[in-house]
């Protein structure tokens, strides 16, 4: 019987991963002032044995730190800030992406720093509310429409923030095109609504995210590039449309020609969203040449071989189960049982719910 390919070692771009095991972005909500420190750093080292971490969602604009408390790559004390957990991850032996979150217009002014502001596509306000820690749960504000200055202002912070990334120890980075965030907003119809060259017909609505990819490649290179994305996501507002498998196969088309580091596909049928047609992930995976990453609802290393010896990806990333089970491969490969997250400390700040698992 051949070895479990999830515990096999996978060469993305110039670097060797200790397995095919990832760990998933997650919101943690623990950087006070929006700047990492060694808190943070503490807790992805006490995860770095997983092949690759990909960081939760950090802003690489203060015009994208719409929630309470997340991490920035724009400045230089969140470059120092970050230092601190990729040379403790580096120092395990593990490998470490930034993911990069523009929140758009999941926003509110209670939640960013003097001077930033509530930007989206078009002036169409994201569903339900937000927490903020001034005053607690508010509605999502109507976005300004962005400009073409702001989109273009946009577009070169992702690349300004991946220069930032290298800088700060990361190996690499990962755009956040899912979940209704700024790169999802351009590309879902429910909150696109422009009639310019940024909206409108397929190939306008990927002009964003391509432009974005394309900065970050600029500044670092394609082979530490990646991207995540989620056809068929609902987070947010986001909603599927006639034209969103089209959609998704242009853009997976541009992507394979830029030989990106990876594409990150995200199914959220496990958290209540449509599942998504097992045709397009088949479909993406045959234009996407390059790396896959599958996420969504993996909890054991059964589920996780079956889509590695089915090539259905290449690599396997697990999000609630790191953040109860630190050495999670270990476990994993050991089949033991996994401690269940407590959902009450997700976003709260300090260590309890955080570094204190065992």
């Amino acid at each position: 019987m051949s070895a479990p390919l999830l515990f096999s070692p996978f060469k993305l771009g110039s670097l060797e991963l200790a397995s095919r095991i990832v760990m998933s972005p997650m919101t943690r909500s623990r950087s006070v002032g929006n700047v990492p420190d060694e808190l943070v750093a503490t807790y992805y080292e006490q995860r770095a044995t997983a092949g690759l971490i990909v960081t939760e969602g950090t802003s690489p604009s203060p015009n994208g730190l719409g929630y309470a408390r997340i991490p920035g790559l724009y400045s230089d004390a969140q470059v120092e800030g970050w230092k601190k957990t990729t040379k403790a991850v580096h120092a395990k032996g593990g490998r470490i992406f930034v993911q990069f979150m523009h929140t758009g217009r999941v926003s509110h002014p209670l939640n960013l720093p003097a001077g930033a502001r509530v930007l989206g596509p078009s002036a169409v306000a994201a569903p339900d509310k937000m927490y903020t820690d001034a005053e607690g749960m508010q509605p999502f504000p109507v976005p300004e429409p962005m400009s073409e200055a702001d989109i273009e202002t946009a577009i070169r912070e992702f690349g300004d923030a991946s220069a930032k990334a290298r800088v700060a120890g990361f190996d690499g980075v990962e755009l956040h095109g899912a979940n209704g965030y700024l790169v999802e907003q351009f590309l879902s119809t429910s909150s696109n609504q422009r009639s310019d060259r940024w909206g409108g017909s397929v190939e306008n609505r990927i002009r964003f995210a391509v432009a974005a990819v394309d900065a970050a490649i600029a500044a670092i290179g394609a082979d530490r590039v990646g991207i995540r994305l989620s056809p068929y996501g609902v987070s947010n507002g986001s909603a599927p449309d006639a034209q969103t498998d089209q959609l998704y196969l242009a853009l997976a088309a541009e992507l394979d020609k830029r030989k990106i580091a990876y594409v990150h596909l995200l199914d959220h049928s496990s958290m209540g969203a449509p599942k998504p047609k097992p045709e397009l992930f088949a479909d993406l995976r045959k234009t996407f040449h390059g790396p896959l990453i599958l996420a969504g609802g993996f909890t054991d290393a059964a589920g996780a071989e079956k889509v590695l010896e089915d090539k259905k990806a290449d690599l396997v990333a697990f999000g609630r189960a790191f953040l109860a089970n630190p050495t999670l491969p270990a476990k994993l490969a050991a089949g033991a049982e996994l401690t269940a997250p407590d959902m009450s400390t997700f976003y709260t700040p300090g260590p309890k719910g955080y570094t204190d698992y065992p």
